[in-house]
């Protein structure tokens, strides 16, 4: 919500908004799922930049210098959201290893 709240303000189509709203629930699933060893914050700025790759590729194309807010968006949003999973949800799957 916090990601698609300015886009909203910007007066942005809604296909934009919902696409914002649905990659950070794709991120927030991954982190969830996800266990890599290093900190919390670290694992979603990564996930986050991972998930937002192919879409970067497509909006950098046309207008770069849009990239700089969705990059420190991102940033922010991507280690919240990894703190507040690992705070809140514990330390991701067990691991399958025997």
């Amino acid at each position: 919500m916090l990601d698609v709240i300015p886009m909203i303000a910007q007066n942005l189509t809604w296909d934009a908004n919902l696409s914002a709203f649905t990659m950070w629930v794709v991120i927030g699933f991954f982190i969830a799922v996800v266990k890599l060893p290093m900190p919390a914050p670290l694992q979603g700025i990564l996930t986050a930049f991972l998930c937002l790759a192919p879409a970067a590729i497509l909006i950098g194309w046309k207008e770069p210098f849009a990239l700089v807010p969705i990059a420190v968006m991102t940033t922010i949003l991507g280690a919240a959201l990894g703190y507040a999973v690992r705070r809140f949800v514990g330390e991701g799957r067990p691991s399958t290893d025997s």
